[in-house]
């Protein structure tokens, strides 16, 4: 075989190296056939409401019958295509996902992109593969569509070509329709079935012990800590890294668009929310969901992530004495972080100038852990800082950062490596003293010294 034209197995399926042969196309044409008749038998809605009613088994067992019989019946020829294979890719679309079932099904895939019918791709390890894997049709694409949106009591069509939705995994999903597209556009962002904890991290070389016992005296000193990144960079997952060392006795309300923290104390009050329906109503926004669990006496709130008009009531509620709060922001650099949160306050309408939106920040935010995605696919924390006074700038704000991670190379496997520093004295942070409060002391950490040489 040419050497390009090999398949190379990634994980259960195989990188996409040739184009589709004309025996696939048979298959995909005559199965096409096959569930046309099915679904002369039995409406595609029909068989919805029985899935969610009675359970995968039963339609599984009721759809290859029927399939079966078609066959037998020579409804349909199949020449020397298996029946069981036939039942096999219908049934798993009908009851599952179809084509991309094992993908769902591999756990060191985090993201799948759907471009059409034809292309699909994943991320794995960090990288951005494509796979073999396509649909027969655009037709069975939006079936795929329809299966997820409308269990969620959602719709996608020319009047709404865009949708946000969930798998029952907790998997975020979004879909965008023609015309707004070339063609249905469909991305699955995985939901990790367990967390991240520290020795995982260290070993993907994310942190490393010291900076892990940073954090978690950090944690235990309830500063209020935001966690900024680009897109991909790891946020939420190390939010929920984050979580794991808060201690157990406290009672902590999240807050989400969908949720995907998973903490483990037994105190936990997890609030999501809510699109409007489709007569437009019932809408509720995180900004909602902030308000309210400020009334809920609440030793924590974490926010999965900001990204509107709810920064302005996070900051209030984290300048009113809900330490230990914590959350995610999608920005560039910490430094990024400031006019993101500025924005967003803004948008509130509230009449507010910059510089005092700036010194709400100053106030409420202890912490800034910024993560980095590398070319390599790594993702690192690159910053650990905080925002100070600085008179000299336009909104007398400075971010500062107190550990970075210092990039030396790449290492023969073409991985991304460096060192963990110390770039500003512990003893000097504005958060120092709100530790000290907390009875917590860089003195009591057993490599402190390390972090205290100037």
């Amino acid at each position: 075989m040419d050497e390009k034209n090999k398949n190379i197995s990634i994980g259960g399926f195989k990188l996409k190296t040739e184009q589709k042969g004309t025996s696939v196309d048979r298959f995909n044409e005559i199965a096409e056939k096959v569930r046309d008749k099915l679904f002369k038998y039995y409406k595609p809605n029909d068989i919805l409401i029985d899935l969610n009613k009675k359970g995968r088994e039963y339609v599984y067992a009721m759809c290859s019958e029927k399939i079966s019989k078609i066959v037998r019946d020579g409804e349909v020829e199949i020449k020397d295509i298996p029946t069981s294979r036939l039942i096999e890719s219908i049934v798993s679309e009908i009851t599952g996902f179809g084509p991309i079932e094992q993908l769902l099904n591999d756990d060191y895939i985090t993201e799948i992109m759907i471009n059409g019918p034809e292309k699909v791709f994943i991320e794995k390890g960090g990288e951005i593969l494509p796979t073999d894997i396509s649909f027969e049709s655009e037709e069975q694409l939006k079936r795929l569509i329809d299966k997820i949106v409308q269990p969620l009591g959602r719709r996608v069509d020319e009047s709404s070509p865009l949708v946000d939705a969930r798998l029952p995994d907790g998997s975020r999903v979004n879909v965008i329709i023609p015309p707004i597209s070339d063609y249905p556009v469909v991305t699955i962002r995985k939901f990790r079935k367990d967390i991240f904890r520290r020795d995982d991290l260290i070993k993907l070389g994310s942190l490393d012990d010291k900076t892990a016992d940073l954090l978690n005296l950090f944690l235990k000193a309830r500063l209020n800590i935001i966690v900024s990144g680009g897109t991909g960079t790891g946020k939420t997952t190390f939010l929920n890294f984050l979580s794991t060392m808060v201690p157990s006795k406290e009672r902590i309300v999240t807050i989400e668009d969908s949720k995907e923290l998973q903490l483990k104390q037994p105190h936990i009050i997890s609030l999501e929310s809510r699109p409007p329906n489709i007569e437009g109503k019932g809408e509720i926004v995180i900004r909602d969901l902030v308000r309210n669990a400020l009334r809920m006496r609440p030793d924590r709130i974490i926010v999965g992530e900001v990204r509107g008009a709810e920064a302005f009531d996070m900051l209030q509620a984290m300048n009113t004495g809900h330490d230990g709060s914590m959350s995610t922001i999608h920005a560039n650099s910490p430094e990024d972080v400031v006019s993101r949160l500025i924005a967003m306050v803004l948008m509130t309408g509230a009449k507010l100038t910059e510089k005092s939106i700036a010194s709400m920040i100053l106030g409420g935010i202890d912490l800034i852990v910024h993560l980095y995605r590398f070319e390599d696919g790594s993702r690192k924390v690159g910053f650990i800082g905080e925002f100070i006074e600085d008179s000299e700038s336009e909104l007398g704000i400075k971010f500062i950062p107190f550990v970075e991670f210092k990039r030396t190379g790449i290492d023969e496997k073409g991985d991304v490596i460096g060192n963990y520093n110390l770039v500003y004295p512990a003893r000097k942070l504005r958060c120092y003293k709100k530790m000290e409060l907390h009875g917590i002391k860089f003195n009591e950490f057993d490599r402190g010294k390390d972090y205290e040489k100037k």
